[in-house]
């Protein structure tokens, strides 16, 4: 894959949200188990895999951070006062 080729699905991916990303990638793995696929059509589907999961690992991990850093917040008004 070239530079121009990364550049080009990143753009297209980054678009992307979790729910989207991890619907198509469901497809994908689908249509590579089915079977019946060229190679040159199996090694695209595996490539387009690869690139969801990614933006799928991405959107998980923020969500992650974004949790950590709500946990991580001192309570107000917690149980400590009553």
């Amino acid at each position: 894959m070239t530079d121009d080729d990364t550049a080009a699905t990143a753009a297209a991916t980054g678009t992307l949200g979790y729910e989207q990303a991890r619907d198509e990638l469901i497809e994908v793995v689908r249509r590579l188990e089915a079977g019946g696929t060229t190679l040159e059509e199996s090694l695209a589907l595996w490539e387009r895999g690869e690139e969801l999961a990614k933006v799928c690992r991405h959107w998980l991990e923020g969500a992650r951070a974004r949790l950590d850093a709500a946990l991580a917040r001192p309570q107000i008004g917690g149980d400590d006062e009553g």
